[in-house]
């Protein structure tokens, strides 16, 4: 059944798109006839310095299967030039992929103020700017389709994470409460908890 499902004139935001589960996304919504935004920074693995490379090999794969997609290289907290890249290119805003994610694990003892508000930049207030500038699109189109990405870590804890659970619980509950307000405009929005070995 789901191998029916189609996104043919749909156009898909997906951040945090140049690895890892966000690639996999992205190739995805491609392959059922989405048009793709492929954001990513393409910073190092400790958060450095940034590349379009990343991104640019997702789109250069997606458009030799023979699908649409456009890079952009803004960062999450930056959402609406995300959005903007998506409306420049294809005019309308229809699923987006809240996937862009890091890790900076310290102990709640050894953790610091940087260590803390990084996380929660980029998790929650990305998750935010992107969702907020697409927002009055989706209800003047009478559709949009939101996925937050959680993490057991943000239901259960985790040892060294209490910056990235804090962070992926408030996604969870930022979801249910967009849901909720989405919901007359055709607007839905859900939560997913994924687990999958990456370079985050």
């Amino acid at each position: 059944m789901t191998n029916d499902i189609r996104y043919d004139g749909r156009v898909a935001i997906v951040t945090g798109a140049g690895g890892g589960l966000g690639k996999a996304y992205a190739l995805f919504f491609a392959n059922r006839g989405a048009s793709v935004v492929v954001n990513d920074l393409g910073v190092s693995a400790t958060g450095d310095g940034s590349s379009s490379k990343a991104a640019d090999i997702v789109v250069d794969e997606i458009q030799k299967l023979g699908g649409k997609a456009v890079a952009n290289y803004n960062s999450v907290e930056d959402g609406d030039k995300i959005v903007d890249t998506a409306m420049k290119a294809f005019g309308r805003v229809d699923i987006i992929i809240n996937n862009a994610g890091i890790l900076r694990d310290k102990s709640f003892a050894r953790i610091t103020d940087s260590d803390w508000d990084l996380i929660m930049a980029v998790h929650v207030k990305g998750s935010y700017a992107v969702t907020k500038a697409a927002w009055p699109i989706m209800k003047k189109q009478k559709y949009g389709r939101i996925i937050m990405t959680a993490s057991a870590a943000g239901l259960y804890g985790n040892f060294g994470q209490a910056n990235y659970s804090a962070a992926k619980l408030a996604l969870a509950s930022f979801s249910n409460s967009l849901a909720k307000e989405g919901a007359k405009d055709n607007i839905h929005c859900n939560t997913i908890a994924p687990m999958a070995a990456s370079r985050m």
